[in-house]
């Protein structure tokens, strides 16, 4: 990480991420949460910003594939890793199964929570690709829904796991 400065007295740092399988060099300010990162630097607004004390989970987002608040991660933090935000799910136009599973589940309401508790889901079948239920809402716990009671969520993650077999 490359201290830089500007004019002002506002110190900006060179760091350099892997998001979504692609790397980004930018200059950041030290306080710069990843989810600002994300969000106001590289475009990426389907990381979503809640609660922004890490009590809600809408901003998770897979650091070295494991989920984390990305409101609670400096940018700073994150250089050298790898990060996979909802965007980076999809391959060649094609939605992930789990993000089909939501639609074809109805697991979806307002859609606010949807890409954290998708990318939590993602990184429970990542290591777990045949989870119990009880592991799945385990797995959601730092998920907050404000809409749908979650049985239609558990029930969509515990579908994509069976398309897993």
């Amino acid at each position: 990480m490359q201290k830089i400065e500007d004019r002002s007295e506002t110190k900006y740092y060179l760091i350099t991420l892997k998001v979504n399988g692609d790397s980004y060099t930018r200059a950041v300010k030290a306080n710069t949460l990843l989810v600002n990162f994300l969000r106001e630097e590289l475009d990426l607004t389907g990381t979503k910003k809640g609660c922004e004390l890490g009590d809600c989970g809408s901003c998770t987002v897979l650091l070295d594939g494991k989920p984390v608040n990305s409101c609670l991660v400096l940018a700073l933090e994150a250089e050298g890793h790898e990060i996979t935000t909802i965007e980076g799910l999809s391959q060649n136009d094609k939605l992930d199964k789990l993000q089909e599973a939501f639609v074809e589940n109805a697991a979806i309401q307002c859609g606010y929570c949807t890409p954290g508790m998708i990318m939590s889901a993602k990184a429970l079948l990542t290591r777990n690709p045949h989870p119990t239920e009880g592991e799945v809402r385990e797995a959601i716990a730092g998920n907050l829904c404000r809409c749908t009671g979650y049985v239609n969520i558990v029930k969509a993650i515990m579908s994509a796991a069976e398309e897993q077999q």
